[in-house]
């Protein structure tokens, strides 16, 4: 399998040699192996099989149990995985301010202006924020264009080959999950416009006689 610790344990081969070598008879093995449809279901199920199928004499186990090494190495990468979209979505957030915090600088004369003639900060405010999520959007789009296409290629041509002892899988695996994919993006617009509500308040400070005379 071109995973150690299994490759070292166990041997794929005719039930009748271990028949013969344990001197069974032909209706004799040494063990089950249930498959379920919902992974969800495996602490559950395997609890049910234990206390109410199998004898007293039986004993049974879970995928998990048997090798746990590789769960707690995928456990892993699910902590890994969460860790770093909170960093790309905390630093988008953060590029996003600092081009609002530009709009706005770049804008003071025009601010000043729509004061002047009974614009309100919020109404200020709301362009601004209209404005940024519109560059969001289109970075979105385009790192979705790169990021799916990239996803695309690798599944379909395995470029990015790894060491299997030590990740259990020769090459970097791709799930497309577009559910997954549309949450993402949703949770980055949504929290991004949140962030960008806070520094939009510089608006309030501009006062509209200074903002005429700004250049």
């Amino acid at each position: 399998t071109g995973l150690e610790e299994l490759d070292r344990l166990y041997v794929l081969g005719d039930i009748s040699h271990i028949q013969k070598l344990n001197d069974w008879d032909s209706n004799q093995v040494g063990g089950f192996e249930i498959l379920i449809d919902d992974y969800d279901d495996l602490e559950a199920l395997g609890e049910y099989v234990y206390y109410n199928v199998i004898g007293a004499d039986l004993f049974s186990q879970t995928v998990k149990e048997t090798n746990s090494p590789i769960f707690d190495w995928l456990e892993l990468q699910n902590v890994n995985t969460q860790i770093i979209l909170a960093l790309m979505v905390l630093v988008a957030g953060f590029n996003m301010i600092s081009a609002l915090l530009v709009l706005i600088l770049e804008r003071t004369r025009m601010i000043g202006i729509l004061k002047a003639i009974g614009a309100g900060n919020w109404s200020i405010r709301k362009i601004f924020i209209y404005i940024a999520g519109g560059l969001i959007i289109k970075g979105l789009f385009w790192g979705n264009l790169i990021g799916i296409g990239f996803c695309i290629l690798q599944k379909q041509f395995s470029l990015i080959e790894l060491d299997q002892e030590a990740y259990y899988v020769s090459v970097i695996p791709i799930l497309m999950d577009f559910s997954s994919i549309f949450l993402i993006n949703l949770g980055t617009m949504i929290i991004c416009l949140l962030m960008l509500i806070l520094p939009s308040i510089v608006v309030t400070r501009i006062h509209p006689v200074n903002a005429i005379r700004f250049n």
